[in-house]
């Protein structure tokens, strides 16, 4: 959808990595903190009125310290909308409540990828802790502390989500690995590296979105979303406004109404000015 000659956004969706934070080249990480510009601009927007919803394939706890860098501080009685997980946890903070929380079964389609790349690290969400892996992830990939688990343990009952990352790989192998499997029962995420996110049918950050617009009586039609990544697409072909980080690849870009500066030049600010 496109925005109307007078129309303005009264909730922004913001994706973090690539969008809100830089990465570090080469490393796969993000920096821990947001620019001038950027908590600037975010704060222009909260002081308009207009809601600001992060939307992050990140679990909740390390989408937490970027609401605090973020001064995102809302009355005791209204807290934050935050759509961690890509779109599979919905929750309140401060202090953290979650709301929502959609599982699966992710065990075929882990076995399914496993037989290919049988040396590939696998990741559950350990909440309010970090993550339970089958080994260690590289430096900085993964936020809170890592707990060896056997494969078959972390994928017995339903999660929300399950990252798989083979750092002997690439994120076009990843791509075409998901094309051939079809990963039947899931839906899934190719991110910037060798890194896939699996997710319960049909949950996307768009999904996610849908449910904090219900909350709020408002509609997709009322968002601006921005984000830069595979996992961006569905929201911002969702969103009343959707724009795509500078940075971002062709597939993220073809889905946007419009794009604006990468992510080391503060283009989600940039896009922010424009209506707050």
């Amino acid at each position: 959808m496109t925005e109307g000659t007078d129309w303005r956004p009264r909730l922004v969706a913001l994706d973090i990595d690539g969008t809100l934070l830089s990465w570090v080249e080469g490393e796969g990480t993000t920096y821990g903190t947001v620019t001038p510009a950027v908590h600037d601009a975010v704060q222009r927007v909260l002081d308009a009125g207009a809601h600001v919803v992060l939307a992050s394939g990140r679990s909740p706890h390390g989408m937490t310290p970027v609401a605090d860098m973020l001064a995102l501080h809302t009355p005791p009685n209204d807290p934050l909308w935050i759509v961690a997980s890509n779109g599979a946890v919905v929750f309140r903070y401060p202090p953290m409540d979650v709301v929502l929380e959609e599982t699966f079964d992710a065990a075929p389609a882990v076995r399914a990828v496993l037989e290919r790349h049988p040396n590939a690290l696998v990741a559950v969400e350990e909440r309010g802790v970090g993550y339970r892996v089958t080994n260690e992830f590289p430096t900085g990939e993964l936020s809170g502390e890592m707990i060896l688990t056997d494969v078959e343990d972390l994928v017995a009952g339903p999660v929300s989500r399950v990252i798989i990352r083979d750092p002997q790989a690439t994120s076009d192998d990843f791509v075409r690995l998901a094309e051939e499997l079809g990963l039947h029962g899931t839906d899934y995420v190719v991110g910037w590296t060798a890194w896939l996110d699996l997710a319960p049918l049909g949950v996307t950050k768009a999904s996610g979105l849908q449910y904090v617009v219900d909350q709020l009586g408002l509609t997709a039609a009322d968002v601006l979303a921005i984000g830069d990544g595979r996992n961006d697409i569905e929201m911002l072909r969702w969103a009343g406004r959707g724009v795509a980080m500078g940075q971002a690849v062709q597939q993220v870009i073809d889905a946007a109404d419009d794009v604006t500066g990468i992510v080391s030049e503060d283009g989600a600010a940039a896009e922010l000015r424009r209506w707050f």
